[in-house]
């Protein structure tokens, strides 16, 4: 296992601080540190977080476990005195998309080094076709990310509501997706995001929500995908068919028996924004960029996966 001790990265009282490649078992460590900066952020932002961390390492640990069995790069940050993990950056590569997953310090031992180091290890320069990161609004963090060769390229909103059952498809039809639909799933993403994220992701998400491919007259116009956990991937070939689509996905998580559905939409994805604005969505406060080395994709017909880890 590869260690690096660092002495200039010590925060408080100049303990060095050792960084090392992340195992499976690091993944609850991690996921405090990441529940412990967030909650700080929402506050200094003004959008506070009363984060319960049991109820959210529930729904968070299928996919910080996917991630983790499938990071290009996760290394770790601990304090060497007492072993305690201060801080963690992880990466995936998919076909050539590079996309930083998580950067997170502990918020008593930012602005000393960690961050900077964290990320040279997790973000190289060198890999993928297209460099991103969905950044969270922290200015530290993002003077890093334009000095690491990513820039914002537009906000992400989440958009929340109380869903109720669907409206008239406009002649849409859902049809569920099965693992033989996988290569239809390739194409469409690859058609609207320039890049795809493979058969075996989207096995997985089969299996972690339901999925669907959204047909006119028999030809694949969009995919949605919609769980208790989450929302998306979503997109469509044409921006206009996001409306039935949203309208199904919204009806079916109101069959889940979800109190509030939420949406991660690129604010320039006019039509899903007004849509959702239609039907009594909010925006709520918290709000991500994307960040990337160059532009890529279609984001006036494409809804992230949520929580935004991953596009």
């Amino acid at each position: 296992m590869s260690t690096i001790t660092d002495r200039t990265a010590g925060g408080s009282g100049g303990a060095d601080v050792a960084f090392r490649r992340g195992t499976p078992e690091d993944s609850r460590a991690c996921f405090d540190v990441f529940l412990e900066a967030v909650v700080d952020l929402s506050r200094r932002i003004g959008a506070p977080w009363q984060a319960e961390p049991e109820r959210e390492w529930t729904r968070f640990e299928p996919l910080y476990r996917r991630i983790g069995d499938h990071a290009a790069e996760w290394w770790v940050a601990e304090d060497s005195a007492s072993g305690e993990l201060i801080g963690y950056a992880r990466s995936i590569l998919r076909g050539g998309l590079f996309e930083l997953t998580e950067f997170f310090v502990h918020p008593h031992r930012q602005a000393a080094g960690v961050g900077r180091r964290l990320l040279e290890l997790a973000f190289s320069p060198d890999r993928g076709d297209v460099r991103v990161i969905v950044a969270t609004p922290d200015l530290r963090a993002l003077s890093r990310y334009y000095r690491a060769g990513t820039v914002a390229r537009f906000p992400i909103v989440s958009l929340t509501g109380a869903p109720s059952p669907a409206d008239d498809l406009s002649g849409v039809e859902a049809v569920v997706a099965r693992t033989d639909d996988i290569p239809t799933l390739v194409e469409l993403e690859r058609a609207v995001l320039e890049f795809d994220r493979g058969t075996e992701e989207f096995a997985w998400l089969l299996e972690q929500r339901e999925g669907y491919i959204y047909r006119r007259d028999g030809r694949a116009i969009g995919l949605g995908f919609i769980g208790r956990s989450g929302t998306g991937p979503i997109l469509a070939l044409d921006s206009a068919d996001q409306r039935p689509i949203l309208l199904h996905l919204e009806a079916r998580a109101h069959a889940l028996g979800r109190a509030e559905v939420g949406f991660e939409v690129p604010m320039i994805d006019e039509v899903a924004v007004l849509h959702l604005l239609r039907r009594g969505f909010r925006m709520d406060q918290f709000l991500t960029l994307l960040l990337s080395s160059r532009p890529f994709g279609k984001f006036d017909r494409f809804i992230p996966f949520s929580p935004t880890f991953v596009l």
